[in-house]
């Protein structure tokens, strides 16, 4: 397997799409495991933001002895390569089995090869929907999966319920020279990306994109062009990139948001985004267009 390019043909070959799975692996819901409670497959392993590994591949076979025990319930996500896949959930602490490593799935560096990378978001995703719907919104009663698909219905009530995806806007904000960046605290230091944020009722994508940059920011900008769409499972946003043209106003920084924002020369630009996301494809994209 190889770790990310350099670039992208299009947004659906962004690591988290599908699109860089096509080959391998084949999503199928839990009740069609061909061994249900476990056998011989490839292992989706997450223990806490690491995916764990052997080598650069992911674990295959019988699942370790020192892992199969009652605490572990493997969950059938699919077929990797014709062979079962299913996902472990694991302790943050739990010592690895002899060959396995742990990487981690938020690193800003491309230290994991493209398809388990994807494979991993999927299954963190997943993961984050069987955390959040065992108990219905509704009436607080356990719910039961619905046959062949991932929904889930109330025992109490009836209500079904599906997985929830988050639609965010993230901007690429251009002016004669400069582009806008921000940065959030928590970052590596000295690395910048670009405004996003959470669409709200009654708003559609563009409206959204641009709510944001000037409540964010400050900035207002005009003429939001869509480019493309990535899978975001940290945990389940579905992120849609927009350039857009800046039109007026002083940088204002929402200090609740950001740490800091800034307009900056496209020809001495900070730490950027990582190559696994779409702001670093709208930048390297459309920068200089």
């Amino acid at each position: 397997m190889t770790l990310s390019p350099d670039s992208f043909l299009s947004p659906c070959h962004l690591p988290f799409n599908h699109t860089c799975l096509q080959q391998s692996f084949r999503l199928a819901t839990p009740d069609a495991d061909p061994e249900p409670g476990g056998g011989e497959g490839v292992w989706v392993a997450l223990r806490g933001a690491d995916i764990l590994l052997c080598g650069a591949d992911l674990p295959r076979g019988l699942l370790p002895k020192e892992l199969a025990d009652e605490n572990h319930h493997p969950l059938y996500i699919g077929s990797w390569d014709e062979q079962p896949c299913r996902l472990l959930e694991l302790p943050e602490k739990s010592p690895l089995p002899e060959g396995w490593l742990a990487a981690k799935l938020l690193d800003w560096q491309a230290r994991i090869p493209i398809a388990p990378l994807s494979l991993a978001g999927t299954a963190a995703q997943i993961l984050h929907w069987e955390r959040t719907s065992r108990f219905c919104p509704l009436c607080g009663g356990g719910t039961e999966r619905l046959p062949l698909e991932w929904g889930k219905r109330c025992r109490n009530c009836g209500y079904a319920h599906f997985p929830h995806i988050h639609p965010c806007a993230i901007i690429l904000v251009r002016r004669p020279g400069e582009v806008l960046l921000v940065r959030k605290a928590e970052w590596p230091a000295g690395h910048y990306s670009l405004v996003s944020g959470f669409v709200d009722f009654g708003e559609c994508l563009e409206e959204a994109a641009i709510r944001e940059v000037r409540e964010e920011t400050g900035v207002r900008i005009d003429n939001p062009r869509y480019v493309g769409s990535q899978c975001w499972p940290f945990p389940s946003q579905l992120m849609a990139g927009f350039v857009a043209d800046y039109v007026a106003g002083e940088l204002q920084v929402d200090r609740l948001e950001l740490e800091d924002a800034r307009w900056f020369p496209v020809d001495r630009l900070p730490g950027l985004p990582p190559l696994r996301s779409l702001a670093r494809y709208l930048l390297d994209s459309h920068l200089a267009l």
